[in-house]
């Protein structure tokens, strides 16, 4: 098994719901993410997290987030995607007040992207599966600031 890989993501909330993308990969058939990415050797979380949501969603500014809110710790078993593990560090911002029309990306691997509300979530591939938390999760509120959650 290669080394834990760290990912930086947010929960961009627009209103009431939660912006995803939505990928694609040959093998794998579609699933949704939140957006943001992998963290470079030497690079700040929130200076790859707001780099990713740039290469991602197209929000040229540093838009102000809270957190890290949640860590997912998520490793594959061996037999399905190959060993793989990914440490996923969730931030959160608030989009409202923004238009999403210009949202863009600039990843190849982003098919498109769709606001859900979080009661919505059952039925998504949403990697890593974190349906729970999303409903129950709300901005600013202490005892749900950092959280620590392990995927299957």
């Amino acid at each position: 098994m290669q080394e834990p890989r760290v990912r930086v993501s947010a929960i961009l909330r627009w209103e009431d719901r939660v912006l995803l993308c939505r990928h694609e990969k040959s093998g794998r058939g579609e699933y949704w993410l939140l957006p943001g990415g992998g963290v470079n050797a030497g690079e700040s979380l929130t200076t790859a997290l707001h780099r990713e949501l740039y290469e991602e969603i197209g929000i040229p500014d540093k838009l102000p987030v809270e957190g890290p809110v949640a860590l997912v710790d998520s490793i594959s078993p061996q037999r399905g995607f190959g060993a793989k593990h990914v440490v996923h560090i969730i931030f959160a911002a608030d989009l409202s007040g923004r238009s999403l029309e210009a949202v863009t990306s600039q990843d190849a691997a982003v098919r498109g992207h769709r606001l859900f509300d979080t009661a919505d979530l059952d039925g998504v591939v949403l990697h890593p599966p974190i349906q729970r938390f999303l409903r129950r999760w709300q901005p600013g509120d202490p005892a749900a600031y950092l959280g620590a959650l392990w995927a299957p």
